[in-house]
């Protein structure tokens, strides 16, 4: 909107063609996102202590130390980044820019799934909310639309089709239904990963401000002919504009962040991360990398893991393999303090991205 309204002064104050500038329109979007966080969040976050007497459900089965400092501290902080991240990709993105609206329909469908489910967790005072079947079916209708309306704007060969980091001009095409059903399982495996991360104090904001900014850089040079042609990237018109969201994602992280770092005043719940996992998801099947996401968000991978070889393990054996899951509170078990696992985690996210990155120009 705001972007409209500036190059319209254009012809009249040639100073305001700064914002044809995708650069401009992105550190702006960060800057505009992270300010409404810091303006918004004492609102947000002394509203949701008024209606949450208890505040965030927490799991009975964890550390001692963890149930006496997490319990009180509200939920559905995810709210924060939510308003912050939607508002400024509304004021400085092209809306005509068709991959703006997936990206936000899938943030905020993923969003609302993630509201109602930290409602009925605060409601009933109990760390279930949804049942998980119902989250799962929603997760996937929504992603099926969005996933649909891709594949019908993608050009030729683009639409249906997979390609391999480090493989130079491999790629598979899969077909609208085969592509639909992997494509789907990326963004609600994605969505649920960075979920089963959101256990500790700033433990998944960061990862997620890291993965946005990959992703972000990705949108533009795929978007742009001349590094994409360099790179040898498939040039997808349109994508740089996704630059803006993934920059105002980064925002609102920073934003949040500030009032999520330990001891945390709010926790992001599944309004949050339910919905900032599916957007990165969506985002690298826009670019055509999702294989690049698996690396990216290769700590949300192995939180997944550790969680789906703890229950068939389980099931199968009755032993447990760690001693409780997602990882990070197998290593408060193991007596690591929350600081610890939390940085620890954090350089874990910034080399994965680093390699991911470098699949860019080693292919």
């Amino acid at each position: 909107m705001l972007y409209y309204y500036l190059s319209t002064l254009i012809e009249d104050y040639s100073v305001f063609n700064i914002v044809r500038y995708l650069t401009f329109r992105g550190g702006a979007s960060l800057i505009t996102a992270l300010l409404l966080c810091f303006i918004i969040s004492p609102l947000i976050i002394r509203w949701l202590k008024s209606k949450q007497i208890k505040g965030q459900p927490i799991r009975d089965d964890g550390p001692e130390w963890h149930l006496k400092i997490k319990r009180g501290t509200p939920t559905m902080g995810g709210l924060i980044i939510l308003c912050s991240l939607v508002v400024s990709s509304l004021l400085w993105a092209d809306l005509k820019n068709i991959y703006i609206w997936i990206v936000l329909y899938i943030t905020c469908g993923f969003g609302v799934i993630g509201f109602l489910d930290d409602y009925l967790k605060v409601t009933r005072n109990n760390h279930k909310g949804l049942s998980a079947g119902l989250k799962i079916v929603l997760q996937f209708i929504i992603a099926s639309i969005a996933l649909v309306w891709i594949y019908n704007i993608s050009l030729g060969q683009l639409a249906g089709l997979i390609s391999f980091p480090f493989l130079k001009d491999v790629t598979i095409n899969l077909g609208i239904v085969s592509w639909c059903i992997i494509a789907s399982l990326i963004v609600v495996g994605s969505s649920n990963a960075v979920n089963l991360t959101d256990g500790l104090d700033g433990l998944a904001i960061v990862p997620i401000i890291i993965a946005s900014s990959v992703f972000g850089l990705i949108a533009y040079l795929v978007g742009n002919t001349i590094f994409s042609g360099y790179l040898n990237l498939f040039y997808i018109a349109g994508t740089g504009e996704i630059l803006i969201f993934c920059t105002a994602l980064v925002g609102a992280g920073l934003g949040f962040l500030w009032f999520n770092a330990p001891p945390a005043s709010v926790f992001m719940g599944d309004t949050g991360s339910l919905s900032a996992g599916a957007s990165i998801g969506i985002i690298s099947i826009i670019t055509r990398h999702e294989i690049v996401l698996a690396i990216v968000g290769g700590l949300f991978v192995l939180e997944a893991i550790s969680v789906i070889v703890q229950v068939i393990s389980y099931k199968l054996t009755g032993k447990r393999v760690f001693q409780m899951a997602p990882l990070h509170h197998h290593f408060e078990k193991k007596g690591w303090s929350e600081p610890t696992i939390v940085i620890r985690f954090w350089i874990i996210a910034c080399v994965l991205a680093l390699v991911g990155l470098a699949t860019l120009k080693l292919r």
